[in-house]
């Protein structure tokens, strides 16, 4: 199960998928901007494949930064924003600011990048931004739905960026960590066009009845907030790419698999919704195949991937894959022939250093010996807590990429 794991975050390395995909040299400069968990590894993957010269700067997570020679890597804070990714936000701009139709734009975007660029509209400030970033994270609102949100309250999202960049072209190389690979979720789209609107991001504020301070209502009622849209003509010589998908991960897994001799059956790569329901759901799923092979025969590994989300309710340590892995055990309540591990490709599930957990047919036997209640974890969103308890934490450090979740449930043979 690490293995498949480790095949997952091994496909979407930026040395691995990155170098295909850099243009040829402009007639004038190549300025190097971008955000995300992958930022820094995927500039130095372009510095280690482009001859000519270059300048720029990204910004990555704290403890993410990979050494550059040409490149400026800045960090700043990750899941809710802090004033060094505000600073670097604005320095960016600046940077593509006065460039000329011969000038490149080389936009290097992964998961990570909304929370790392935060520069708001005039009127809000950075604490505003951070409370409604702890709001959104713990709402249990998709990704789709907290982009919106924040791509209309944001003075760089929503296709502002490329739009800084005009009239120089803007290549923005993707890797993406949402359901679907849309580009305008990918780090809120800074670089593409975004078809929501300012209505669009009050009705899902509403939808998750939200305290909406007043500010925040007057720019999405009033229209201010506006993003960039389709056809915008500052965005024509705007061009995304996408270099690795959950679906690549997923598929590198499956490699793995096969060569195993078990057999791998990909379910889906923009699965959502509650993780501890997903997880449910996943077990019934499973104890058909262990009990009746159907829908398909054991031995077996079911593989998915997406973004499942979180209602939290408690005050204890968890992220979605280990609460989506608590439930999953709930449900198999200690089936002898199911195993399974679950994890974030960035090596941060939530909001601590640790990526996922795995799960065994005794597991839950283990906690109870233990003293403790995998319900009472459950409700407590205390997911870390019990898997630490029982040494099945999976600890990774950083990735150094970000492909989203990555689900394995392996259902031995009878």
């Amino acid at each position: 199960m690490r293995r498949l794991f480790a095949a997952a975050i091994a496909a979407a390395q930026p040395a691995h998928c990155l170098p295909a995909h850099l243009p040829p040299a402009p007639r004038g400069r190549l300025v190097v901007v971008g955000a995300g968990k992958a930022a820094a590894a995927m500039a130095r993957a372009v510095e280690d494949h482009w001859a000519g010269p270059l300048s720029g700067t990204v910004v990555t997570r704290y403890g993410y930064e990979v050494p550059c020679e040409r490149i400026e890597v800045l960090t700043a804070a990750h899941p809710v924003p802090d004033s060094a990714g505000l600073a670097a936000s604005a320095h960016l701009l600046e940077l593509v600011r006065d460039l000329h139709a011969d000038d490149l734009v080389l936009c290097l975007l992964s998961g990570g990048a909304s929370a790392l660029l935060p520069l708001p509209l005039p009127g809000l400030t950075l604490a505003d931004e951070q409370a409604l970033s702890r709001a959104l994270l713990s709402s249990g609102a998709t990704i789709g739905e907290m982009n919106c949100v924040r791509r209309h309250l944001s003075l760089i999202k929503g296709g502002r960026l490329a739009a800084a960049c005009h009239p120089a072209r803007v290549l923005s190389l993707l890797i993406s960590d949402v359901p679907g690979d849309r580009p305008v979720d990918i780090g809120s789209g800074p670089t593409v066009a975004d078809p929501s609107t300012c209505r669009d991001a009050l009705a899902i504020l509403r939808r998750h009845a939200f305290d909406i301070p007043p500010v925040v209502r007057d720019i999405l009622e009033s229209g201010r907030g506006e993003s960039i849209k389709p056809g915008d003509p500052r965005l024509f010589g705007a061009e995304a790419r996408l270099i690795a998908t959950p679906q690549m991960a997923l598929e590198a897994a499956a490699e793995v698999a096969r060569a195993e001799g078990i057999t791998p059956y990909i379910l889906g790569d923009a699965i959502e919704g509650e993780a501890r329901d997903v997880g449910k759901v996943m077990a019934g799923i499973a104890v058909q195949v262990a009990a009746r092979n159907q829908p398909v025969s054991s031995p077996c590994v079911l593989l998915s991937g997406g973004e499942t989300t979180v209602n939290v309710r408690g005050a204890g340590r968890g992220g979605r894959n280990v609460e989506f892995l608590l439930g999953l055990a709930l449900a198999l309540d200690g089936h002898a022939r199911i195993h399974a591990i679950a994890g974030d490709t960035d090596g941060v599930d939530g909001q601590e250093e640790i990526a996922g957990a795995t799960l065994a047919p005794d597991s839950l036997a283990r906690a109870r010996a233990l003293g403790l209640s995998p319900l009472a974890a459950l409700d407590a969103n205390d997911a870390h807590s019990l898997f630490e308890a029982l040494g099945d934490s999976v600890v990774t450090g950083p990735t150094m990429t970000n492909v989203n979740d990555f689900r394995a449930i392996l259902v031995e043979r009878a």
